[in-house]
């Protein structure tokens, strides 16, 4: 074993779809999430899976000191970096940078599935878990998003 790799990390970690890292299941009312990497270093990435079974997505808002990913691999979503409107479809991506305001939301009439990454992890992990124990999309309370180091801006975009 490499001086790099620890007794307690594995070399590789292989999930399915759907699969959470720890064989938890979180909700979101309307959608559900799987960890896929996360980690105990805040510096670290941390990547999830949504996978969406009703229309919506979260409220707008920012994050200080993470970047976040997006790519669709179900359905389509629309989104809003800053001042410019996206629609994404499987195989597109998005980068929102840190301290832009965005927002966005699954549209389709399915499933939809997208990986969101955070780069770096920072307060994200505590944050879906802190969300997830009401099953519901986190609430617009100003407190429980800046505590994790993001800025809740508006609602949640509309969809038809």
């Amino acid at each position: 074993m490499s001086e790099s790799l620890s007794a307690d990390r594995p070399s590789a970690l292989l999930l399915a779809a759907g699969a959470d890292r720890e064989g938890e299941s979180r909700g979101l009312g309307i959608s559900t999430i799987a960890f896929k990497v996360s980690t105990p270093t805040p510096s670290d990435p941390f990547i999830l899976e949504n996978t969406f079974l009703a229309k919506g997505g979260p409220a707008r808002h920012l994050h200080y000191d993470q970047d976040e990913w997006f790519y669709v691999l179900e359905g389509e979503f629309q989104f809003e970096v800053g001042a410019e409107r996206f629609r994404l479809q499987p195989g597109d991506s998005l980068l929102a940078p840190r301290r832009v305001p965005h927002v966005w939301a699954f549209e389709g009439s399915a499933r939809g599935r997208i990986l969101v990454a955070f780069f770096p992890a920072g307060k994200m992990e505590a944050f879906f878990r802190e969300v997830t124990k009401a099953n519901a999309m986190p609430p617009q309370d100003p407190g429980i998003w800046r505590v994790h180091d993001m800025e809740l801006l508006g609602p949640p975009l509309p969809v038809e």
